[in-house]
């Protein structure tokens, strides 16, 4: 029986690196697995999901306008589907999680989503808000603070390694932007 997860974790805790290994998996045992990643992030190249220990693979990418039920439809029309896997999900609309759901319940292909639960604020993103609600199954990656606890917060920096509260809740980067760290360093950095 088909199933949607929701693998969640704070920066850093090898999402892109798990999704990777699970469609290697698919693909040893002769299955066609399909990757999505939003197309907003394109710090690897376009197309691409990339893990800070150097694997990578092509990917379709979605928009806030693609109707993910149909593209996967599609997909699978051409060709049988074993598991769509999804890289950076927070950046999916509550339709698009709907979607996914169609696509677990109708077409009977698993869907594994990848992504960060909050942004730097401390805020559900609306994907991960929809995931938490409806995914069959939720598994936390973890990763750790510097102090060596659970780091479950992610702290933003200014171009000198500041902690920001302040900004748009979407702004691309990686380690030169984005700190994990625990809930205790997450309100002393900022001051709470």
């Amino acid at each position: 029986m088909a199933q949607m997860y929701f693998y969640y974790s704070a920066m850093n805790a090898g999402k892109s690196t798990t999704l990777l290994q699970s469609s290697f998996n698919y693909q040893e045992r002769g299955m066609n697995p399909v990757i999505f990643t939003a197309a907003l992030d394109d710090r690897y190249g376009i197309g691409k999901v990339s893990s800070r220990i150097g694997l990578q693979s092509d990917a379709f990418l979605f928009k806030p306008e693609t109707d993910l039920f149909k593209a996967i439809e599609t997909l699978n029309s051409e060709e049988k589907r074993h598991c769509i896997l999804i890289d950076e999900c927070q950046f999916l609309s509550k339709e698009q999680v709907y979607q996914l759901t169609e696509v677990v319940d109708k077409l009977h292909i698993p869907v594994l989503c990848y992504g960060l639960r909050t942004d730097f604020l401390g805020e559900l993103f609306e994907g991960s808000k929809y995931l938490l609600s409806w995914a069959d199954k939720l598994v936390e990656l973890k990763t750790i603070c510097h102090c060596g606890r659970k780091a479950n917060m992610v702290i933003r920096t200014d171009e000198h390694g500041n902690a920001i509260a302040q900004g748009d809740q979407v702004a691309i980067g990686g380690n030169d932007r984005y700190v994990s760290v625990c809930r205790q360093h997450y309100k002393e950095a900022l001051g709470q």
